[in-house]
Order: structure tokens, then sequence, then C-alpha cells
């Protein structure tokens, strides 16, 4: 005969029942909620700061906002950009992402202490690029079975060439307000594992730009190496100093100015005279032959500062080589008054002569 429960053990029964439910539920939700963190690397650690991944995509930003209107004049398509992320890697995360058949642009950043850096590397997939290129030539752009063994012809190239030069073209305006840089030399590699002049290893900042273009959803990568930014940054905290100093004390804003600027090297010239010649005079000169340059012999000639006129002098000579000995400094303002009466008196003869010759 079968065991008959009581009624209270029923009820506990019941509830053990539920409960072990509710545990169940309530551990699947914790596991739910678990936050995930991601592992820091100790031997590699972060060479820039949130700060200054926060700036460059402030600055990529502006330039999506540069770059879609340009696709967008060029394509005749609406496209709209926008950054996805920016993080800081390893070369090699960027290099992995590459196959054999792509295509990247190297890029040499002119900055303001021309100093040598490894260039900026840009790729453009193929899917976004070739219906790119499609556009150009006259077709809808929007052909997305593309195989990814897919290989550009020469033609397509020169095409890609000029849609980068676009990209690229705006990088300049995208830094302007932090710095003053330029484009270098660019050039396409086609092999991208022949590129050597990063290491694997090197810290590298990736910028990642989604492209909407009609039905054409791409990606645009930039990939600015450590060394590159660390300058940027530098030249970029150096200028903001220097404005600290002239904000903090305006009566030394000018000794500021002249500190930092008085080692600056500035070509000199004099200027002995102007001769107009003719072409057979010119193809008979030779030597020992001389020039007359129209100017008496003590007559004062002008000297050249990076080709401004500021000054007058004498030609002589000081120990035992040609010299200029400065006698006066130019001053526009005092130049347009002294012409003035001239202009005037030359004017007033000129009439004289008119009414002569009338009469």
């Amino acid at each position: 005969m079968a065991e008959v429960l009581s009624q209270s053990q029923i009820d506990a029964l019941l509830n053990s029942m539920q409960g072990s439910g509710s545990d169940g539920e309530q551990e699947e939700k914790q596991a739910e909620k678990k936050p995930e963190y991601k592992k820091y690397d100790f031997y590699s650690p972060k060479k820039f700061t949130k700060d200054k991944l926060k700036m460059v995509q402030g600055i990529y930003e502006n330039y999506a906002r540069i770059v879609s209107s340009r696709l967008n004049a060029i394509l005749r398509v609406s496209s709209e950009i926008e950054v996805l992320a920016v993080e800081e890697q390893r070369y090699y995360e960027f290099s992995n992402g590459l196959s054999d058949s792509d295509i990247i642009m190297l890029s040499n950043l002119k900055l303001p202490d021309e100093a040598k850096n490894p260039p900026m590397i840009v790729h453009i997939n193929q899917i976004l690029m070739v219906n790119m290129i499609d556009r150009m030539l006259g077709g809808l752009g929007n052909d997305m079975d593309i195989d990814a063994s897919y290989t550009y012809t020469d033609i397509e190239l020169s095409l890609y060439q000029r849609v980068m030069d676009y990209v690229l073209g705006a990088t300049g305006d995208a830094w302007n307000n932090y710095i003053k840089l330029s484009l270098g030399e660019t050039r396409l590699e086609e092999n991208p594992s022949l590129f050597q002049d990063i290491s694997l290893d090197e810290t590298v900042v990736i910028v990642m730009l989604k492209v909407r273009m009609d039905q054409v959803d791409g990606l645009i990568s930039v990939c600015i190496p450590g060394n590159l930014l660390a300058n940027i940054f530098s030249i970029i905290d150096k200028r903001k100093s220097t404005q600290s100093e002239y904000t903090q004390d305006a009566d030394r804003a000018r000794a500021a100015i002249m500190q930092k600027i008085k080692d600056s090297a500035l070509t000199v010239s004099a200027d002995l005279g102007d001769a107009k010649v003719s072409l057979r005079d010119v193809y008979g000169l030779k030597v020992g032959d001389v020039l007359d340059l129209n100017k008496p012999k003590n007559t004062p000639v002008s000297v050249f500062v990076d080709e401004e006129p500021w000054f007058t002098g004498n030609v002589g000579i000081h120990k035992k080589s040609v010299a200029i000995k400065i006698q006066k400094r130019i001053d526009s303002e005092e130049d347009e008054e002294n012409q003035q009466p001239e202009d005037a008196e030359a004017s007033d003869v000129a009439s004289d002569q008119a009414e002569q010759a009338n009469e």
C-alpha cells in the first residue's frame, strides 16, 4: 500500500519545488547581468589616455562630415559616414584583418616640426570601393555580390587613387583646429604583407568609419602609427603651454614671442640694381664684359629680409669682404608720405606743360 502524505508534507514539498525554481531563475538572471570585463595586458600598457582618444574621435567625427560631403559631390549619391570606434591596438590587429587582395593607401603627413614619421595607412574594404568606382563610371553602385578574391584592374587602380585623394584631402581640414598639417607623398600598396615600415608589435590607433552609400555599407579604416600620433600630441601640448605663457602676463608677451622665434633662420639679401639687356646682348656676353646697373656710384642699396625690404645701406668693404653698412630702416608709412609730395609735384609739372602746349 502506497504511503499517503499528510497535508503539511504536501505543502512542504510544494514550497521546496517553488523555491528551487525561483533559485534557478535568479541564477539565470544573475548570469545574464554579470558584467564582462576587458583584460588589461600589463606587458604592453596603453600609450594614450582616454582624453587623447576622445580628442581623436572628435577630430574624425569632423573628418567624417567633410568626407561625406565630398563623396556626395563626386559620386552623386547621398552617403552617411559615422565613427564606429577609436581604439589603441597593436599593428598586427590591423594587418591581420587584411587579405592579399586588399589595397592600402600610405600617406606621409607633414608636421610643423618637419620630423620624419611613419606613414598613415587608410584602407577601404572592397565592396565599398568597387561600388564607388562603379558610380564614378556611371553605374548604379549597388552590387553586393563581390567575392573576397576580387582583383582590381589598372583602370580601377587609377580610379582608386583618385577616390583616396578625395578621402585623404580632408585630413588637414579635420586637424586644423589643433595643428597645422598637410599631406605629403601618397602611394598605393597592392600587397599589404610587404609593407614593413611599422613593426607588428608597434602601438597604433585604429579609427573605424562606417559608410552608408545608397544600398551599400562599408568600412574605412584609418591606422595612425603611435610615433606619429605621439609627435602630433607633443606639438599640440607645446602650443598650449606657449599660449598659457602669453595669457598669464600680457606685458611679457612680446618677450615670450621673441624668445620662441629668435633662433629662426632668415635670408638677408641686397639689391645692387637692375638692368634691361636684349637677348642679342645676353647671347654675346663673355667674361670681362660690364653691365650698367643704371645707378650712381654711391647710391644706397636696399637690404631685403626674406624678400621683404627692411633697410637701406651703402656698399663697402669689411675685413677684405664686400659688406653693406646699414643706414636707415625702411618704413612703408613714411615712404608713402614722402612719395605723396613728389607725386603732387610731378602732377603740377605735367599740368604746366599741358597748359603751355595748349597756348
